[in-house]
């Protein structure tokens, strides 16, 4: 599942706010773990993140414990099926894909398309 545009103003102002410590990530465990959010998010967040307490708790709860939590349960399923020889390989292209993603966000132009890797070649 990818991230939305609305999603990444989200996290980037979750960020901001549990930087200042005004509210605060938590483990709960009631019978099945999941992450919380945590401090008084009332009306100055609800104003902050421009939806209401619930809409903060749904997409907190559909970011951390459904997307981040589900990336993790994927890694595990395949390095527990074929090693983690893998790992380094898969990183190097998600660090690739970042690099390509910032370059276009600028405008610029990756000097090499993905399909004529040139002097690059693996």
């Amino acid at each position: 599942m990818k991230l939305t545009h609305k999603d990444k103003d989200f996290l980037e102002l979750l960020k901001a706010y549990l930087i200042k410590k005004e509210l605060e990530i938590e483990l709960k465990d009631d019978g099945l773990k999941r992450l919380v959010l945590r401090k008084n998010y009332g009306d100055k967040v609800e104003r902050a993140f421009q939806m209401t307490r619930q809409g903060v708790r749904w997409r907190f709860h559909r970011l951390f414990n459904e997307i981040y939590v589900n990336a993790y349960l994927t890694v595990y399923w395949i390095e527990s099926n074929f090693g983690t020889e893998l790992r380094g390989k898969a990183l190097e292209i998600a660090r690739e894909k970042i690099e390509l993603r910032k370059q276009a966000q600028k405008g610029g132009n990756p000097n090499v398309s993905r399909r004529e890797r040139g002097g690059l070649g693996r």
